[in-house]
């Protein structure tokens, strides 16, 4: 069993989605004591308040895999400068009913695709300003604003050599940024 077991959230549910593309190449790059397991998301209702009490099983079984992972992993695309709705739905389900946030303390990194020249800079700021609201301390530098053009991956879906030093140098950031995190948890 790995060490560090992390919850992967992508923001897209396409299934040629470059963003689930760049979350399973990435974790490629992981150090052998980090193992990922992507979350689902689409399965979950609307975050309706009314529900807070009576919350449903895709909403449980989510808080629950996030409550049983060391770090957190968002891979996320940019719909109109913003994250997408189903990435916001799944932050608002699991962090209530209010003092049952499953993303407390969670140490997050964020990577997002897309084939817009900044990437999804904007998407992963507003990420970044409701991760900051649900506790969830977010690694902040090397940022990665992925510019999704030809040769981003190889022909077996890795990453391709001219951004695999930079995703593999932030990928080592983003494990020391989880040790040093979940090391005051456990």
């Amino acid at each position: 069993m790995s060490a560090y077991q992390i919850a992967v959230i992508v923001g897209s549910l396409r299934k040629a989605s470059f963003n689930q593309k760049l979350a399973d190449a990435v974790i490629q790059l992981a150090p052998p004591d980090f193992s990922f397991r992507k979350l689902a998301i689409g399965d979950l209702p609307l975050y309706n308040q009314d529900d807070d009490a009576r919350q449903a099983p895709s909403v449980l079984r989510l808080k629950n895999d996030i409550l049983a992972s060391d770090g957190l992993l968002f891979v996320t695309p940019e719909y109109n400068r913003s994250i997408p709705g189903v990435l916001k739905n799944a932050l608002d389900n699991a962090s209530r009913p209010y003092g049952q946030n499953a993303w407390a303390g969670k140490p997050a990194g964020i990577l997002g695709a897309s084939i817009g020249a900044v990437g999804t800079a904007m998407a992963q700021q507003h990420l970044r300003n409701v991760l900051v609201f649900l506790d969830a301390p977010t690694l902040a530098q090397p940022e990665a604003f992925i510019h999704a053009k030809e040769g981003l991956f190889d022909a077996d879906g890795n990453i391709g050599p001219d951004s695999k030093a930079f995703l593999a140098n932030w990928m080592d950031k983003y494990a020391a940024w989880v040790r040093k995190h979940a090391a005051g948890a456990k």
